[in-house]
């Protein structure tokens, strides 16, 4: 592994280590609030700009996601090197304000523009945040402290369906993007002057110079390709499908919006972030004696919420559906913190950023992009031969899917001792 220093007196105290992870998980959530925002929005802008599922789709994957993984790139390249907290302060303003903007499109095109500007803006959020948190924690702790993290985005899902399934009933989906937005703007100032810039090593290593050679090195790790293409088809199922459960919900068991908001919060915010945390801990415990275990835990986890997903859409008792939908989040979370935690075992303090980025860029560019478009896509293609259970069918095949997921991250787990063997001898 490699090795780091840092000064006693660099370390940062106990209650500053905590309040900044506390702050980083607060941003995350409003990172999620403001891009799921849309997701429980989207009956409601479906029917006045008379879009189609395949639009809606683009709207939610890839419109966001080809500027945030495109641009997190040269952000986290920066942040590797610059002040982070500056970092991810800034680009908290800029997708708060965009958020806001996007009440004030009047077509389809204009809210397009808007959502890319939201990606524009988070593209600076989760990397730096990455890089922060594995310079204040020990390796042994980082996959549980990488886990409180993610746990954020959980928590932007709980309340961004809670609060825009009730804005968007009462106040309609334009005022909706204006509420959760502003806020936003407040706390990247309260961010910007109460979180410290923790210490990392003195000089990054002369061979990091070039961005290029940088990422190739990354790439070149036996299990990183594993974890990113295993990172990216569990996000493939699990955006394509969460993006169309409101719709679903709405269409299949006739539930109100404000009702929808409510229950999703409850399963997907809040098995997200039991199934965050859990894939933390866990695996920083089994991990502990042999470290496959950080990837192959979710890898098992993945494969086995596969009949849990499946059963979510074909029962008929809403209770029975919710109920199991909470399993499958459950299940379907626990990658993302061990995942990072390994990446940044694998790679030194000046690169811990820009592995990040290049694992988001995989997992985003991939499952966010392509997830939605694929379920959507999928709907339409089926509408004439299925009617209305096009929807139904389109989100069967799409959690069925995991098996691909749970066959990289056992492939990466495979060979993850051999790339922290090699780089013990490198810095030996």
């Amino acid at each position: 592994m490699v090795k780091e220093t840092r000064s006693p007196q660099e370390a940062p105290s106990n209650l500053m280590r905590n309040y900044t992870l506390f702050i980083l998980t607060l941003v995350y959530a409003f990172n999620f609030i403001d891009r799921q925002i849309l997701v429980i929005l989207q009956p409601l802008i479906k029917k006045e700009l008379m879009l189609s599922d395949t639009q809606l789709g683009l709207l939610s994957g890839i419109v966001f996601a080809f500027f945030y993984t495109i641009i997190g790139i040269p952000i986290a390249r920066y942040a590797d090197r610059a002040n982070r907290r500056n970092i991810i302060a800034a680009s908290l303003a800029i997708w708060s304000a965009m958020t806001a903007l996007s009440g004030f499109a009047a077509n389809y095109m204009q809210l397009a523009l808007a959502r890319m500007g939201v990606g524009i803006g988070e593209a600076g959020g989760s990397p730096p945040a990455h890089s922060m948190i594995s310079s204040m924690f020990k390796p042994q702790k980082r996959a549980t402290a990488l886990a409180i993290y993610s746990a954020g985005l959980y928590l932007g899902v709980l309340l961004g369906f809670s609060l825009g399934g009730y804005f968007g009933e009462n106040f309609g989906w334009r005022a909706t993007f204006l509420i959760v937005g502003l806020p936003g703007l407040l706390l990247a100032l309260i961010f910007l002057f109460t979180v410290k810039e923790p210490a990392r090593a003195t000089q990054p290593p002369a061979e990091l110079s070039n961005i290029k050679g940088t990422l190739a090195k990354i790439w070149a790790l036996k299990s990183f390709p594993f974890i990113a293409f295993g990172c990216a088809m569990a996000a493939f199922i699990s955006y394509g499908t969460s993006s169309f459960m409101p719709s679903f919900m709405v269409r299949y068991h006739q539930v109100p919006l404000s009702e929808i908001g409510f229950l999703l919060g409850l399963t997907s915010g809040g098995g997200g972030i039991i199934g965050s945390y859990l894939g933390g801990y866990l695996t920083d415990k089994f991990g502990a004696k042999d470290v496959r275990w950080y990837l192959w835990l979710p890898g098992i986890f993945g494969v086995s919420a596969i009949p849990f997903g499946i059963a979510v859409y074909h029962v008929e008792s809403l209770d029975l559906m919710l109920g199991l939908y909470f399993c499958l989040v459950i299940l379907g979370t626990s990658y993302l913190a061990p995942s990072i935690a390994v990446c940044h075992r694998l790679v030194g303090p000046h690169m811990r950023a820009l592995s990040s980025a290049l694992l988001f860029f995989v997992l985003n560019l991939i499952g966010l992009g392509g997830g939605p478009l694929f379920v959507g896509w999928l709907s339409d293609a089926m509408t004439a031969s299925r009617g209305v259970e096009s929807l139904h069918w389109a989100l069967t095949i799409g959690v069925s899917i995991a098996f691909i997921k749970g066959y990289f991250f056992w492939m990466g787990g495979k060979n993850l001792p051999a790339d922290i063997a090699k780089l013990s001898e490198d810095n030996s």
